[in-house]
């Protein structure tokens, strides 16, 4: 649709105006803000084999490299400590952060004495979730997120995750075995593969009703530049032309009536329907999702690859394991870019994470940014409007129409194919050695 182009164009148009990283030379990031709430982000950025579609830090797995990784990212946590932080939650993304779990359940562990946390939300692969990791990661974690894609067994074999993971009956089994270990179980799935059709993706649908979960989420793909060709090379090139059919027909299914197993926690992420109190329950309410940046706007991030918000300023972490290791052992964070965002660019961020969280609210707005919507982002707010996008537009809040979500999921996807964008710019400067791992067949790091 028009709207949809139009909205593609000017968000990638946007991400690249105001992505790009400057080199930074502080020791540690900022300390915090008193009254300001943050949260905690950690990557761990190993995996078993790395995926054709995945652009987000992430290296083959090798024990060697991995132990010292682990030390290293419990000293930066007490580094951050040491700058007076405090978080009430802790989301554990990679990678795999599952890969060493006694290592993992370590890091935790030292989160929760030093810190007042009350939730913590890690992602995972279907190959761990069995007794002996189930059993480590109870009470330790309250949502459990696992990387499914499709159920599919063709698309499984052209992710190459058949082989690694097993078939999608399989792994549904293994979900129904999961379900029960945590308060949220997610299912990350992906839509609008090339080879995907209306029959595979109704299948997918059925077969996440099936098993249970709490929450599942559904991505559209993205083809981001650094995973543009080996998408094409595996799975095919991305049709945007059938992605709103798609989405339909996902949100009809899972959210679309009194009667539906879920309610919408944010545009893609769907959360399951409780019965007992449906008339007391807000969509989302206590649910955490991946996209912790609709809750908190602010945060802290360790690890390499890792990207942290504060104020007006993104910092990134070195994409490089090695030379993550060397700065934390010398007494100072892993700090090599930055970027800084005007308030325009704050006010737009603001305006696209809570929407895409299903509700702006306006006294909020005025209060930090001492206007209202539509005085900020006129282009933007009469934009939205006039697609229709907006259900409930007063003085308290906007709310989005089913139209609406979509256009947001547009919006999102962008934003994220220009964050990793961004990740591409943190990327070029890797030693050649670690690069050339990237994007390999998934062999074992070497010294």
């Amino acid at each position: 649709m028009l709207s949809e182009r139009m909205l593609t164009t000017a968000v990638r148009s946007c991400a690249t105006r105001f992505m790009n990283i400057k080199p930074c030379t502080e020791p540690r990031i900022p300390g915090p803000n008193a009254g300001q709430r943050y949260m905690l982000y950690a990557h761990i950025p190993f995996c078993e084999r790395l995926c054709p579609y995945c652009s987000f830090n992430r290296f083959p797995f090798s024990e060697k490299r991995a132990v010292p990784y682990f030390k290293n990212l419990r000293a930066e946590l007490m580094m951050v400590k040491e700058l007076g932080y405090d978080f009430d939650s802790l989301y554990i993304g990679g990678g795999t952060p599952t890969i060493m779990i006694d290592e993992l359940c370590d890091f935790i562990d030292l989160a929760k004495r030093e810190f007042s946390i009350k939730e913590v939300s890690c992602e995972t692969n279907p190959n761990h979730l069995i007794p002996s990791y189930l059993d480590k990661l109870q009470g330790r974690v309250d949502r459990l997120s696992v990387g499914v894609q499709s159920f599919d067994n063709g698309l499984l074999k052209q992710m190459d995750r058949y082989d690694k993971y097993g078939s999608g009956e399989s792994i549904l089994e293994s979900i129904k075995i999961a379900a029960p270990y945590f308060k949220s179980l997610n299912v990350d799935m992906i839509f609008n593969f090339p080879a995907q059709t209306e029959e595979i993706l109704r299948r997918d649908l059925e077969m996440v009703i099936e098993g249970g979960s709490g929450q599942t989420t559904f991505y559209p793909l993205m083809a981001s530049p650094s995973v543009e060709k080996s998408l094409a090379r595996t799975v095919g090139k991305v049709d945007y032309e059938r992605e709103q059919r798609f989405y339909e027909i996902i949100s009809e299914t899972l959210a679309g009536g009194a009667n539906s197993p879920y309610v919408h926690g944010s545009a893609w992420t769907f959360n399951k329907r409780e019965d007992e109190e449906p008339a007391a329950k807000t969509p989302g309410d206590g649910q955490m999702i991946d996209e912790y940046i609709v809750d908190y706007e602010e945060y802290p991030a360790i690890g390499s690859g890792g990207m942290t918000y504060l104020g007006h300023t993104q910092y990134v972490n070195t994409f490089s394991v090695r030379e993550y290791n060397k700065a934390i052992e010398s007494g100072r964070m892993s700090l090599m870019g930055k970027a800084e965002f005007s308030k325009r660019n704050r006010m737009r961020y603001r305006f696209m994470m809570q929407l895409f969280g299903l509700r702006l609210d306006k006294k909020q707005w005025e209060r930090d940014f001492g206007c209202s919507v539509a005085a900020g982002l006129p282009a933007e707010y009469m934009f939205m409007k006039m697609s229709g996008a907006f259900d409930v537009d007063n003085d308290e809040e906007i709310t989005l129409t089913p139209k609406g979500r979509y256009l947001m999921v547009v919006m999102m996807r962008q934003f994220f194919i220009g964050v990793n964008n961004l990740r591409d710019q943190a990327r070029s400067v890797l030693p050649k050695e670690e690069r050339d791992l990237l994007f390999g067949a998934g062999c074992a790091m070497k010294d």
